[in-house]
């Protein structure tokens, strides 16, 4: 029983350390953000909300320079204020920041949000179990393999979850009347607006190549194209 106590103490303490960071991690960002105001992008957002069948989108500014956007585990969808300056510099097109929002909306339909919560909080806590068991037969860089083999393991997960929310976004994207092209124009300009050199090993990023992300959403495209036809 006490070895047990043992096993479980620094795992319960890294569960409960995680949930407390996730909680103040959510309310910076709250305290960070401002209303979005521009017209065309209301607009925008507003067809999105009709093609989900939903009655409006809340999407906010997160102030930040990082040309991103994200959602929170309570459905919150943000942008961020360095993608909006590239739409105010004429970077990126109204469609193209709307894909975004489309994009966040899918990891709120698929429940990824709150996946994602789970499973680092299972991740770290796994990880410290195997960091002690592998310690004790490699000693000094037993931490370093289990904390190798959880990244691995979520930069899988974290993939998947990014082309389901990329076909979820088409889907919407289409039916909406936008299309998939801001989609995969805003997708080829990443790397370019995020100033990403595109030398990290692709296998170790969070979200899949992007010429693996523009094949998906063409073939998504091209299934919703030719489902339609069959009804007609």
């Amino acid at each position: 029983m006490t070895k047990l106590l043992a096993l479980m103490a620094p795992i319960i303490y890294v569960i409960g350390a995680f949930m407390v960071s996730a909680w103040r991690t959510q309310r910076v960002i709250e305290s960070q953000s401002s209303e979005l105001n521009d017209r065309r992008l209301l607009q925008l957002n507003k067809r999105l909300a009709n093609a989900a069948g939903i009655p409006d989108i809340t999407s906010r500014v997160y102030e930040i320079s990082q040309v991103n956007g994200l959602v929170l585990p309570n459905g919150k969808i943000y942008i961020t204020r360095g993608l909006l300056k590239c739409y105010d510099r004429d970077e990126v097109t109204a469609e193209e920041v709307s894909s975004v929002v489309a994009h966040e909306m899918g990891h709120v339909a698929m429940g990824h949000t709150r996946k994602r919560l789970s499973i680092v909080a299972a991740q770290n806590a796994a990880g410290t179990a195997l960091a002690i068991v592998l310690n004790r037969f490699l000693p000094f860089i037993g931490g370093l393999i289990a904390q190798g083999l959880m990244r691995l393991l979520v930069t899988g997960i974290s993939r998947s979850d990014e082309l389901q929310a990329d076909k979820f976004a088409s889907a919407l994207l289409i039916k909406a009347g936008i299309g998939t092209k801001p989609q995969r124009s805003l997708l080829k300009k990443l790397d370019y607006l995020t100033g990403d050199t595109g030398q990290a090993a692709s296998w170790l990023s969070g979200h899949p190549s992007v010429d693996q992300r523009i094949k998906s959403i063409e073939d998504q495209e091209r299934t919703w194209r030719e489902s339609k036809s069959l009804k007609n």
